[in-house]
C-alpha cells in the first residue's frame, strides 16, 4: 500500500488522516503540521496550520492565540546565481509570461535541461505596487498575482521542482496556487485537502518529468520537494507509478 504519512505521530486529538483520493492510499502530513478549525470555517472544513521555515522545518500551533510559540527563523538568502524572474504590475495584469522566459531562457517544455536548473534554481521578485498604500494583504492574496502564477504553472507544471526551496520559493509558489489564509502567529494556513491534491499532482508530474530527462535519483528529489511542504512520500507510490506507466 502506497502511503504518505507522518514521520512521528501527532499527540493532538485533532490528529486525523486526511481523506484519501483513493482507498489504496493513506495521506497524512508529517508531525510538524496540525489541524485546526479556526477562522470561522464551516463544519467539515479544516485548515492545516503551517508556519514555513525555509530550512525545512515548521513552527506549529493548534490555536493562533496559543502563547509561547516561537516565530520561525527568517528566510535564508536567495541562492547565489539563481535565475531571478522579476515581475511588475503590468506583466502580471497582462498575464505576460515573457519575464519568466527572458530570465530563464525557458520557452518550451522540450527545451529544458533539468540538471542546469536543479543546480542554479529559480526565484521570483514581485515588484507589485498596491492601488491602496494601506492595503496590508500578502502578495498571495491578490487575485491578479495568483492568476499569473496559475498560468505559469499550467504552462510549466514541473516548475516547483526547480525552485529555490531553501529561500522559501516553493512555499510562496504553493501559496499562489493553494487556498489558504494568513495567520499573524502561524503564517500560511493551507486548506489540507487542497494542499494534498497540489502535492500529489506535483509528485506525479515531476517524477515522470525527471525520469524522462534521465535525472539521477528522481525519487529522492521528489521526496525532498514534498517534504518541504510537509509530506513524506513512500517508495510504494513510486513503485506503482513505475509499474503502471502512462
Amino acid at each position: 500500500m502506497a502511503s504518505i504519512k507522518p514521520f512521528s505521530p501527532l499527540s493532538s486529538p485533532l490528529n486525523q488522516t486526511i481523506p484519501s483520493l483513493n482507498p489504496s492510499f493513506s495521506f497524512k502530513p508529517i508531525s510538524d503540521i496540525s489541524f485546526s478549525s479556526q477562522f470561522g470555517r464551516e463544519k467539515g472544513q479544516v485548515a492545516v496550520s503551517v508556519s514555513f521555515n525555509p530550512s525545512g522545518n515548521f513552527d506549529l500551533s493548534l490555536y493562533d492565540e496559543q502563547e509561547n510559540v516561537e516565530p520561525a527563523p527568517p528566510p535564508m538568502p536567495p541562492k547565489e546565481g539563481r535565475y531571478e524572474v522579476i515581475l511588475n504590475n503590468d506583466t502580471i495584469r497582462r498575464l505576460d509570461l515573457s519575464p519568466f522566459s527572458d530570465a530563464t531562457g525557458i520557452t518550451t517544455t522540450s527545451s529544458v535541461d533539468p540538471r542546469e536548473f536543479l543546480e542554479r534554481t529559480i526565484g521570483f521578485t514581485v515588484n507589485y505596487e498596491r492601488d491602496d498604500e494601506h492595503d496590508l494583504r500578502e502578495l498571495s492574496e491578490f487575485p491578479d498575482i495568483r492568476l499569473w502564477f496559475v498560468r505559469l504553472d499550467a504552462t510549466y507544471p514541473w516548475l516547483p521542482v526547480l525552485l529555490d526551496w531553501r529561500a522559501g520559493e516553493l512555499a510562496r509558489y504553493a501559496a499562489m496556487l493553494v487556498p489558504h489564509q494568513m495567520s499573524m502567529r502561524m503564517g500560511v494556513v493551507f486548506n489540507p485537502e487542497a494542499l494534498e491534491l497540489f502535492i500529489m499532482k506535483k509528485v506525479f508530474i515531476t517524477y515522470s518529468w525527471l525520469k524522462d530527462n534521465n535525472v539521477p535519483k528522481p525519487r529522492s528529489k521528489v521526496k525532498d520537494m514534498a517534504r518541504m511542504l510537509g509530506f513524506g512520500i513512500g517508495d510504494e507510490l513510486f513503485d506503482m507509478i513505475d509499474q503502471n506507466p502512462v
